[in-house]
């Protein structure tokens, strides 16, 4: 079956929810405070099958202009509009206002309710008709139908379902394959059951059983049940209106303007980057930085709006922003939105977010102007390239990549696919959403690795290398996944050479002249003579005829070839005497079954100076274990 959703627009009093009532004989208002004032405060939801495979999801929603942000939490998701004009007063300030709104969200159908002609005469409906003419022309309801209609009577009324039945045949349905999100317009408890939110299903699908998350808030639980204009479901789908069971959350916990998804799909944030456009009769310019109120699915959020080419924006122009929020926020590129002056409260613009997840830090203007133009009119393709560039060394899941460009999977693979053969981007793995790079981050890298390779050597011409995890440091948000794969690309075509965790350039060979050879042998003289009972390392290059910095290189030299074990810091022991070492202790193990410091100091001759430290070592290298105040063969 096909689900169309349909919202109510217009001024307060112009017979919106009589209107809905007669189609449906569902009364929309539902709260004692909204029959005893006869106006609507709150959203009404309704539901009309037109056919046995077309069904109508109806939202009304208020027109007082104290409740327009009401309105805005209901018309979101909606596919076509009903405006609602009462015949008796015709077009009236809210009127003007929620049209306005329908186009900045750009809903792209819609019709015309004349609403109350049983009250006019034929002479005053036939000039309420022609002005209407000139209201909306240039708007997205130009040409469309206008249905004069009495609720009271039932005047017009098969002829509107008759038109509502025809629009909404020719609207596409919404993709079912995309993101999950349902920003929430209700929270209310059935006793039994608990909590229950309602929404329009903007994206995706839901099933029962599915664990899902509420956001911003993180709270966690699980769909107990589904409900679709009022029939359990097992699943729902983008386009439908459903209601939502969460079990372990309570109403309090929950408000309109948070939103459901599933775990990790999406990040809420604090700023958007965006596109505005300032309506032609705003009644001012708007100033940099200035507050507003920003409506984004069901949410409103104090925000400041920084232009990022100018000091103010004019009325009827267009510009691209920076969206500073006072709350967290979830999006994907492409959601509309609206912005209302602070106070007094009116709509004044709206836009679509280009960026959900901006760079938090501070950005070139001119660069980041053309990146926007980009994610606004480019190529699927040219989008991707933009957000690779501007992740920079960070890979991109393509999780990520659907939220940043809002494209469907199947897109989303074909585009990256051509990107990667065009030379252009490149897959960290083969296996699962590995994470991509633009190549031209990747190559900028490679050259870096081998540049600071080359200041390394320059500097420390006697070292084998520089250590990985010390050249990664240096490298700016590089993680160890596409660390790894520049080593192994670089080593790959013998740019580089890796010896343990040591990097050089490929054609790098340390090489010590006659003096330091010299030195070199000495220090490996000095500490084969020592026994079990080295000296440090500043007497030993002393000792050596070595200065302190050349020394110490040349030392290490002797530890990375093995001639020299490292026990602790500033103490080493010969090779030979470690190994003879290790092998006096295991002997003693053949005998006994545990070893005490002073039987260790014994058996090597060395005092608890050297012996402490030795059996340290042995309990790191997992030759010997502590227990009590003795050692046990590890195993």
């Amino acid at each position: 079956m096909k689900h169309i959703i349909i919202g109510t627009a217009g001024h307060i009093d112009h017979g919106k929810t009589s209107l809905v009532k007669a189609l449906t004989g569902i009364d929309t208002d539902r709260l004692k405070e909204e029959k005893e004032r006869g106006i609507s405060i709150e959203l009404g939801f309704a539901n009309l099958a037109l056919s046995d495979d077309l069904q109508l999801g109806i939202v009304d929603v208020p027109g007082h202009e104290r409740f327009v942000k009401t309105m805005l939490a209901g018309v979101g998701g909606i596919d076509l509009v009903v405006l609602v004009i009462g015949a008796d007063e015709g077009v009236m300030p809210q009127t003007r206002e929620h049209l306005h709104i329908c186009e900045l969200l750009q809903v792209k159908r819609g019709v015309v309710a004349l609403t109350k002609v049983d009250l006019v005469e034929p002479d005053w409906l036939e000039m309420v008709q022609a002005d209407l003419k000139g209201f909306l022309a240039g708007t997205f309801l130009e040409g469309a139908p206008v249905v004069a209609v009495s609720a009271v009577t039932g005047q017009g009324l098969p002829q509107l379902q008759a038109v509502l039945r025809e629009a909404a045949e020719t609207i596409e349905p919404k993709r079912h394959d995309g993101i999950f999100r349902l920003p929430i317009d209700r929270v209310f408890t059935i006793k039994g059951f608990g909590t229950v939110v309602t929404g329009t299903l903007w994206s995706g699908t839901v099933r029962a059983g599915d664990e899902v998350v509420v956001l911003p808030l993180e709270l966690r639980s699980r769909v107990r049940r589904l409900q679709v204009h009022g029939h359990t479901v097992e699943q729902a789908w983008a386009g439908q209106r459903i209601a939502v069971n969460l079990p372990g959350l309570e109403v309090d916990q929950l408000n309109r303007g948070d939103f459901l998804a599933f775990p990790g799909a999406l990040k809420p944030t604090m700023a958007f980057d965006a596109s505005l456009a300032l309506l032609k009769d705003a009644p001012r310019a708007l100033r940099n930085r200035a507050r507003v109120r920003f409506h984004l699915g069901t949410s409103e959020i104090l925000a400041r709006v920084v232009l990022l080419d100018r000091e103010e924006l004019k009325p009827g122009e267009e510009t691209f922003v920076h969206l500073r929020l006072e709350a967290m926020a979830g999006a994907l590129a492409g959601d509309r939105y609206v912005i209302r002056s602070y106070s007094p409260a009116m709509t004044v613009g709206g836009g679509s977010i280009l960026d959900p997840n901006p760079p938090v830090k501070r950005r070139v203007k001119a660069p980041l102007l053309e990146h926007l133009k980009v994610l606004q009119t480019g190529t699927s393709g040219q989008q991707i390239e933009r957000l690779l560039l501007q992740a920079g060394p960070v890979p991109i899941t393509l999780d990520a990549l659907r939220v940043s460009a809002s494209l469907d999977e199947t897109t989303l693979r074909r585009e990256i696919t051509r990107l990667i053969e065009d030379g252009v981007a490149m897959a960290l793995g083969t296996k699962g959403d590995p994470g991509y790079v633009h190549r031209q981050c990747y190559d900028r890298l490679a050259a870096e690795v081998l540049s600071r390779l080359e200041d390394f050597h320059k500097q420390e011409p006697l070292k084998d290398g520089l250590p990985k995890e010390e050249l990664r440091s240096k490298l700016h948000q590089v993680g160890p996944v596409l660390f790894a794969r520049l080593l192994q690309d670089l080593a790959q075509t013998q740019r580089i050479a890796i010896d343990r965790e040591k990097v050089r350039n490929f054609l790098h060979r340390p090489t010590l002249s006659a003096t330091e050879q010299a030195v070199k042998e000495r220090l490996a003289a000095i500490y084969q003579k020592a026994g079990f009972q080295p000296p440090d390392l500043e007497p030993a290059l002393v000792q050596a005829g070595a200065d302190s910095k050349t020394g110490i290189t040349i030392f290490h030299r002797l530890a990375d070839e093995g001639t020299v074990v490292k026990i602790k810091d500033n103490l080493y022991l010969h090779r030979d005497h470690y190994s003879h070492a290790k092998e006096m202790l295991l002997d003693h193990f053949t005998l006994h079954a545990a070893i005490s410091v002073q039987q260790f100091k014994e058996l090597l001759g060395v005092s608890r100076k050297f012996a402490i430290p030795f059996l340290e070592h042995f309990d790191s290298a997992k030759l010997t274990r502590r227990l009590g105040d003795e050692r046990v063969p590890y195993a």
